[in-house]
Formats: C-alpha cells, sequence, structure tokens
C-alpha cells in the first residue's frame, strides 16, 4: 500500500458536484492498494499514519499525531500512485489492485484509522471521479509505502 498523507487546515471531496465528505485540521491521506496488500500493510499503515508526528507544538516543532490534535482524517482511494511510467507516456496501473481486490482492502483500511483514531473516518467513493479540494498546511506532504519498511 502506498499513501501521500497531507497535513491540512481542511480539505473536502466532491463527487458530482456535490460535496461527500469535508474535514477541517487533520490528514488528506490518498491510499493505493496492490494487489499483494494484505492485512498487515493495513494494520502497519494505519499505526504509522496516525502515530506521525507532524503538527506542531507550541514551539513549531513537529511533535503531534493527528491523534494528538483531535484531528480529522479524509481517506481517498487513488489507484494512479501504482502507475508505471517505465515505458512510454502513458501510465500502465498494472500493479494497482483490481476492485474485487482493493475495495474489501479499501474498506479494512477505513475499519483499521477508524479504530486507531477513536472516530469516524470520512471518505470519499471507490472508483468514482472525485474531485479532491485542500489547504496544504505548511506544506507538508509525505509518501510512505507499506513495502519499504525499514
Amino acid at each position: 500500500m502506498k499513501a501521500v498523507i497531507q497535513r491540512v487546515s481542511s480539505a473536502s471531496v466532491s463527487i458530482d458536484q456535490q460535496i461527500k465528505s469535508k474535514i477541517d485540521v487533520g490528514l488528506l491521506i490518498l491510499l493505493g492498494i496492490e494487489e499483494n496488500d494484505n492485512s498487515e500493510d493495513i494494520e502497519w499503515l494505519s499505526g504509522k499514519i496516525t502515530r506521525l508526528r507532524i503538527f506542531g507544538d507550541e514551539s513549531g516543532a513537529m511533535n503531534f499525531s493527528v491523534v494528538d490534535v483531535n484531528g480529522d482524517i479524509l481517506l481517498i482511494s487513488q489507484f494512479t500512485l501504482h502507475a508505471s511510467t517505465k515505458k512510454g507516456n502513458r501510465p500502465s496501473f498494472l500493479k494497482a489492485a483490481k476492485p474485487t481486490i482493493a475495495i474489501p482492502l479499501y474498506e479494512q483500511f477505513i475499519t483499521q484509522l477508524k479504530k486507531d483514531m477513536d472516530k469516524p473516518i470520512q471518505t470519499g467513493k471507490f472508483g468514482a471521479d472525485m474531485k479532491v479540494e485542500l489547504l496544504n498546511d505548511g506544506p507538508v506532504t509525505i509518501v510512505i509505502d507499506s513495502k519499504n519498511k525499514e
């Protein structure tokens, strides 16, 4: 699993010009799922994200996690994170999991984040054409791949 994590002051996702979900202070997470991802990837990545100390303390140092600041999470499925651009100019998405595999893993990831955050998780809609708006705070953007744990 790959995640692009952005610390935001606010973020929202719209489908068919209707806001589906929105958050204020917290994390916007773009999540890409591969064919060989599993529950171990879900638990590790969720724990890493919710404990990631990227929010400022009283002196401005990044010492607080999204849990510490009582922030929210907006999770968006993003198969294009697994694009291969090695050949030609059209990206290949062969590493991205097919919906039959990706949807259950995406739903498990939502459940795990909800457990680790102890609060609801805002989401987009898997496979939908979504418009995502955000106000990146910092800017702070971090990429984590569960296949690169060391």
